[in-house]
């Protein structure tokens, strides 16, 4: 391989890595604004009549199926 194909190889890999670090630092600037995801979600059934429910309905029925399970080690 001749001098002047191994530079152009070298330039290409060079403006290819220059693109790279742009895209990368693009996507670490937009994760580093934005909140996780589980933190959006933070308080979105507040005070939701549904959501209440739900929660009770869960409650009473695990408490149901805990009964269940005393009742059969007796």
């Amino acid at each position: 391989m001749s001098i002047t194909e191994i530079e152009t190889r070298i330039s290409a890999l060079e403006k290819e890595l220059k693109t790279l670090k742009t895209k990368l630092e693009k996507i670490e600037k937009k994760d580093k604004s934005e909140k996780p995801w589980w933190k959006e979600r933070i308080g979105i059934f507040a005070d939701d009549p549904a959501h209440e429910e739900a929660m009770r309905l869960g409650r009473e029925y695990c408490l149901a199926q805990r009964e269940d399970y005393d009742k059969d080690e007796e």
